[in-house]
């Protein structure tokens, strides 16, 4: 069996700051900024988190984005086109943390991947 677990939960928001602390508020999360992302982080109580993307055109409103753990994401990324799937977010640094990558199912529903720095 794979342990593929979900590792992350993005959230789209208008404004990122706005966001963590109505969910804040309302859910008693832990929020942080990573101001070189504009991002903020949200804690629950019990794993997993998550964050709130600003709005774009990668990040519509409405979406919400799980992320999936991969000790690859490059084999993973070859995968998902061999599968039939396409790559919207190529892997990307996400600095002190790892690495993510954003791809479309061939349903097209958009799922992340996330793999951390070797510990």
């Amino acid at each position: 069996m794979s342990k593929r677990n979900i590792v992350h939960i993005e959230i789209t928001a208008n404004t990122p700051e706005s966001s963590a602390n109505f969910y804040q508020k309302l859910f008693g999360w832990k929020t942080q900024l990573m101001p070189e992302m504009n991002y903020y982080t949200w804690m629950p109580e019990e794993a997993p988190g998550g964050g709130f993307a600003e709005v774009s055109e990668i990040n519509p409103v409405g979406r919400v984005l799980i992320y999936i753990d991969s000790p690859d994401i490059n084999a993973d990324l070859q995968a998902i086109e061999a599968l039939g799937g396409h790559v919207i977010q190529p892997k990307t640094e996400i600095p002190g943390m790892g690495w993510f990558a954003i791809f479309k199912d061939p349903t097209d529903n958009a799922i992340g991947l996330f793999q951390s720095l070797p510990s």
